[in-house]
C-alpha cells in the first residue's frame, strides 16, 4: 500500500520522525503530540548543548512513571545518568493506559533543579494533572541522588501561579514555551539566584500570546529544517 499524505515523512532530527499530520497540527489549533514535544525538546537540547541539562522525551518520561517493576526501571534509568544532571525536564501526560500509544489528553510539565533539590510542578490547566506529577515524582526521585546523596530527599513543589491555557488544546505549547523559559534561565547569570528559581523568568516569557507565537515558531523551525515554506 501506498503511503498516504498525512503519513509521509517529512523531517528525521535526531532520533525523531516527523511527519505531514505532524505539521497540520501545528497548523491548527489542535492538542500537541508525543513527536512535536520530543521533537522541540531535542531541539532545545541541541541549542543548549550542556551535559548538565537533559530533556526527556515524552515516552521515556511516560515510561518511567508506569513502569510496574522496579529492577526492570533501575535499568532503564540508568542510561540517563539523572544523578550527574543539574536540571532534568519531563513531560506529564494524563494517560493511564500504557497499552495505548499517544493516548491521553492533557500535558504539564515537572522540572528538577539540583541546586534547590526541587521538583516543580508547571500545569497550564488548573493543576489537573498533579495525580500524574506527583506519581513521576515518586518514581524518579530515587534515582536522582548525586555524589553527596541528598538528592533522594528531593522535595515537590507545585507551581500555583504557572500560566494558564485560555483554550482547551494548548497545552503541550504550554509545555515547550515553559521548557524553553526554564532552559534560558538556566544558561544566564538570572541562575545565581536560584532561590526564586525560573519563576519570574516564566512568567515573563509565557503568555497566551507568546504561546500562539510559540506554535508558529515551532512549526516555522520544521519548515526551515527541511527547506519547505
Amino acid at each position: 500500500m501506498g503511503t498516504t499524505a498525512a503519513d509521509e515523512k517529512i523531517l528525521s532530527y535526531n532520533d525523531v520522525v516527523l511527519r505531514q499530520s505532524d505539521l497540520d497540527i501545528l497548523s491548527g489549533p489542535y492538542y500537541l503530540n508525543d513527536r512535536i514535544i520530543e521533537f522541540y525538546f531535542s531541539y532545545l537540547s541541541s541549542c543548549h548543548e550542556s551535559q548538565d541539562v537533559l530533556l526527556v522525551p515524552p515516552s521515556i518520561a511516560f515510561w518511567i512513571m508506569n513502569c510496574p517493576d522496579v529492577e526492570s526501571l533501575k535499568d532503564f534509568v540508568e542510561p540517563l545518568k539523572l544523578g550527574q544532571k543539574e536540571l532534568v525536564i519531563f513531560p506529564v501526560n494524563d494517560n493511564i493506559d500504557v497499552s495505548l500509544a499517544e493516548g491521553g489528553s492533557h500535558w504539564s510539565l515537572l522540572a528538577y533543579e539540583r541546586n534547590e533539590n526541587v521538583f516543580v510542578h508547571h500545569d497550564s490547566n488548573r493543576r489537573i494533572n498533579g495525580m500524574q506529577a506527583r506519581k513521576l515524582f515518586r518514581a524518579v526521585v530515587g534515582f536522582m541522588g548525586g555524589d553527596s546523596g541528598l538528592a533522594s530527599n528531593a522535595r515537590y513543589l507545585e507551581c500555583t501561579d504557572s500560566p494558564q491555557q485560555t483554550n482547551g488544546y494548548d497545552c503541550g505549547v504550554y509545555v515547550t514555551a515553559i521548557g524553553r523559559a526554564i532552559c534560558s534561565w538556566n544558561a544566564s547569570s538570572e541562575r545565581k539566584n536560584t532561590e526564586s528559581l525560573w519563576f519570574s523568568v516564566v512568567k515573563e516569557q509565557v503568555t497566551p500570546s507568546t504561546v500562539t507565537e510559540m506554535r508558529k515558531e515551532i512549526l516555522q523551525l520544521i519548515q526551515g529544517l527541511t527547506g519547505k515554506k
